[in-house]
């Protein structure tokens, strides 16, 4: 019997539907592999669509109903319960990445995005953690694809997986967390504050991976990393980039303004 590989190991993980599951088998994986038990070999085929808790009920973005802005308990669970599908998505992502593109790399991109994975299971435990102290838990609302399809798209693109999940949405998370931190803090949640700042000082090192990749695989290619980046994003991401940005953190994250500023 042939000893599993990390690929089989990642495809495993995406393939568990249950939350804490799929936090677990992320973290074991991630042992392994830094123990050396887990040979680095990509032989296994990575699934088209990871699997997800069964009682979640996945609408598209335009069905999606609104969250409100309230402090009401009704509108702090929905914006926790959307914050944890942020994050368990973003589990996937990282594995995914790794699975997909893994055999392209180095093993510093491996590395790097399985710590991104871990730590992307750690913020969504903690969330759902906390959104357990509301008195819900992941799967009692609505949640939509539209990170994963971003993935499946450019899932044949090594370039434009990096260019479109970590330094487009995942930079938006740069964006948008101060604005929910201090909403969440005004609430008096200082451990939901906490939680919060956590990630976003996480999310920043979890953009400087993509860029730094991205910044390699282009000179790898001869080419300018600001104009293929650009390129990409015309490509295969749907609309402009929305302002504000989060340009100090952005900056602190490898992409310098001058990057996305023109594609607003």
């Amino acid at each position: 019997m042939a000893t599993p590989d990390l690929s089989q190991a990642i495809a495993d993980a995406l393939l568990t539907g249950e939350p804490l599951a799929k936090v677990k088998a992320t973290r074991k994986l991630v042992r392994d592999w830094r123990r050396g038990d887990l040979p680095t070999r990509f032989a296994a085929r990575m699934p088209d669509r990871p699997q997800w808790p069964e009682q979640l009920e996945v609408l598209p973005p335009s069905r999606m109903p609104r969250r409100g802005k309230g402090g009401s308990s009704r509108g702090r669970i929905a914006l926790w319960h959307a914050l944890a599908h942020i994050e368990f998505v973003a589990i996937d992502l990282a594995l995914d990445i790794v699975g997909r593109f893994g055999a392209q790399a180095d093993k510093a991109f491996v590395s790097d995005f399985l710590q991104v994975a871990a730590e992307e299971a750690m913020h969504f435990a903690v969330i759902n953690r906390h959104l357990g102290s509301l008195g819900a838990s992941y799967g009692d609302l609505p949640a939509h694809a539209g990170l994963w399809d971003a993935a499946f798209d450019t899932r044949h693109d090594f370039g434009a997986r990096l260019a479109i999940v970590p330094m487009v949405l995942e930079a938006r998370g740069l964006d948008v967390t101060p604005a929910i931190l201090e909403r969440v803090r005004g609430q008096g949640d200082a451990k939901g504050a906490r939680i919060l700042q956590r990630i976003l000082d996480d999310e920043i090192r979890h953009v400087a991976a993509g860029a730094r990749h991205f910044d390699a695989l282009c000179r790898k290619c001869s080419k300018s990393p600001e104009l293929h980046w650009k390129s990409l994003v015309a490509e295969h991401f749907r609309g402009p980039l929305k302002p504000p940005f989060n340009d100090s953190a952005r900056l602190a994250a490898g992409l310098p303004r001058e990057f996305y500023a023109s594609l607003v």
